[in-house]
């Protein structure tokens, strides 16, 4: 017991607990910091608080900040761990290596680990704002061996064919993320979810993605009669419709319902004496390819809510109007003149028997699948796609944890497939 209380011994003693009080200084750093929310962090900054903006300068080289944060507690809880083996084989002999693995890991895991990181997780703002500035001058201190060691990693992570993406998450993807736990969880509903989601993929989609495809357009011929014209328009239960000539692919105008029936007034309704081309407002064409927020702004900025899509060729591709843009925000609106149209239906045993032309976002949103839509807009492309081929009635495919069978086909294109969540996760097909 003398050998406890000599100098030497307690100086070691006391170095010792300071290391550990480093360790957990340099742990329950690391997790306070990549655990803070930037947001709340970013309104403190906002308030006046300087320490909020020594964090989010930290959090800009993520990489550069867990560097220094691990080099430093990976040399005190060595420098300790070798204090006390060092104290243990004087006292103890050849037995007290056992005796100061067994302290210093009881030790390092309580106090070091455990205990601050317990507390930095609970309050991770507030104590990432407290370690601001100690950690700030830790990572300019580390900072050139810390770029040392990054360039070795990456040069052994490239050695395997493998690269750091630590820059490419961005904001979108941590809300993104967010939003999916809170809906599972419960904290958020569905429609709410689907809203969110709305507003943070709308930049990445093009007119091509929601425009109404030529195939499911009602358009006029130029050369119809004012009374057949009048009953296309109300039939259609559009308020706006394409006026082609010859080909239709040569839209000469757009038919406004509020402008028929000014010309229906001012005829003294007799249908037989309109002339309804008088009315025809000039078509607006835009790239199939232009992104939607584009479209949106040019919207707003034209004052208009009906455009038509074309492609590279100058070919008629489909309709864009405001109310699609707007419903991969909100969902889907209905007024009173639409028609539902049961394009998704839900069956008894848990499938869903799905229109071809169905959009994939649609049905995403519609059954709560996660099925991608990047390669295609409607499920039947993304079959297509995924298969490299038009298949036959009755073939079947599993592409991405679902399967897809083929329902009907009328010539190239196929109209229904019945979808499903595939037990079996790789893909295949009979």
């Amino acid at each position: 017991m003398e050998a406890f209380t000599e100098p030497e011994t307690l100086m070691k003693l006391g170095l010792i607990c300071l290391l550990l009080l480093m360790s957990g200084f340099f742990s329950g750093s690391e997790t306070a910091l990549t655990a803070a929310s930037r947001a709340r962090i970013n309104t403190f900054e906002k308030e006046g608080d300087q320490r909020a903006g020594i964090v989010s300068k930290l959090l800009e080289s993520r990489e550069r900040l867990i560097g220094a944060l691990l080099l430093g507690n990976n040399l005190v809880n060595i420098f300790a761990s070798a204090l006390m083996t060092g104290l243990a084989l004087s006292i103890f002999g050849e037995v007290g290596v056992v005796y100061a693995t067994l302290v210093m890991t009881l030790l390092v895991l309580i106090f070091a680990e455990v205990l601050p990181k317990t507390y930095a997780i609970t309050k991770p703002n507030r104590a990432a704002i407290a370690v601001a500035r100690p950690v700030s001058v830790v990572v300019a201190v580390f900072a050139p061996i810390v770029w040392v060691i990054q360039n070795l990693v990456n040069w052994f992570l490239k050695m395997f064919g493998m690269k750091s993406d630590a820059g490419s998450w961005t904001a979108a993807d941590e809300i993104r993320d967010a939003v999916d736990l809170h809906h599972q969880e419960g904290g958020v509903a569905k429609r709410a979810r689907d809203q969110i989601m709305g507003v943070l993929q709308i930049g990445d989609l093009t007119v091509e993605d929601v425009m109404i495809h030529r195939k499911n357009l009602i358009m006029l011929e130029a050369d119809l009669s004012s009374t057949d014209m009048v009953n296309e328009v109300l039939n259609s239960g559009h308020t706006r419709l394409p006026v082609w000539k010859d080909d239709m692919d040569n839209v000469i105008g757009i038919l406004h319902a509020k402008d028929m029936l000014k010309e229906i007034s001012a005829s003294g309704v007799k249908l037989d004496k309109l002339d309804l081309s008088k009315t025809f407002r000039e078509p607006w064409f835009v790239p199939e390819t232009t992104p939607v927020v584009t479209q949106l702004r040019a919207f707003q900025q034209k004052r208009e809510h009906f455009a038509l899509a074309v492609d590279e060729y100058g070919a008629l591709m489909g309709v864009v109007t405001l109310e699609d843009i707007l419903e991969e925000i909100v969902g889907d609106i209905q007024d009173e003149f639409d028609e539902i149209v049961e394009g998704v239906r839900v069956q008894k045993d848990g499938s869903i028997v799905v229109g071809g032309e169905v959009a994939v976002r649609d049905l995403n949103r519609a059954v709560d699948f996660n099925l991608p839509d990047q390669g295609a807009v409607t499920i039947a492309g993304l079959v297509i796609h995924e298969s490299q081929t038009i298949p036959d009635v009755g073939r079947i495919f599993s592409f991405h944890g679902y399967r897809f069978e083929v329902l009907s086909r009328r010539r190239n294109q196929i109209t229904s497939l019945r979808v499903s969540k595939n037990e079996d996760q790789d893909d295949n097909e009979t």
